[in-house]
């Protein structure tokens, strides 16, 4: 199946979990400043739902589309970025990242 232009971009999926449950906000607060980097066609942060039977590991979910792979470097790469690093790092466990 041909793929036409417009659907063509990537999309980015992170989940993460805390250390600790009562840092779930904190988290999610630090991964809502990566919505001021530029260049995302779409940029969400939300709490897992928890409607899986099987699985309890994941507490957030942030989901971000970029046109193409030189739009996620630069997002990587913003000082923004880092700053969110510096917050989220030391209250996670768990970051599981997948771009397709």
């Amino acid at each position: 199946m041909a793929h036409t232009p417009e659907r063509d971009f990537i999309r980015h999926v992170v989940f993460f979990s805390g250390k600790d449950k009562q840092d779930v906000d904190r988290i999610m607060a630090g991964l809502e400043m990566l919505k001021n980097i530029p260049g995302a066609r779409h940029f969400e942060v939300r709490k897992n739902l928890r409607a899986d039977r099987f699985s309890d590991d994941v507490d957030i979910v942030l989901y971000a589309e970029f046109d193409d792979e030189d739009a996620l470097k630069a997002y990587h790469a913003h000082p923004i970025y880092q700053e969110c690093i510096s917050v989220v790092r030391p209250l996670r466990d768990l970051r599981i990242a997948a771009d397709f």
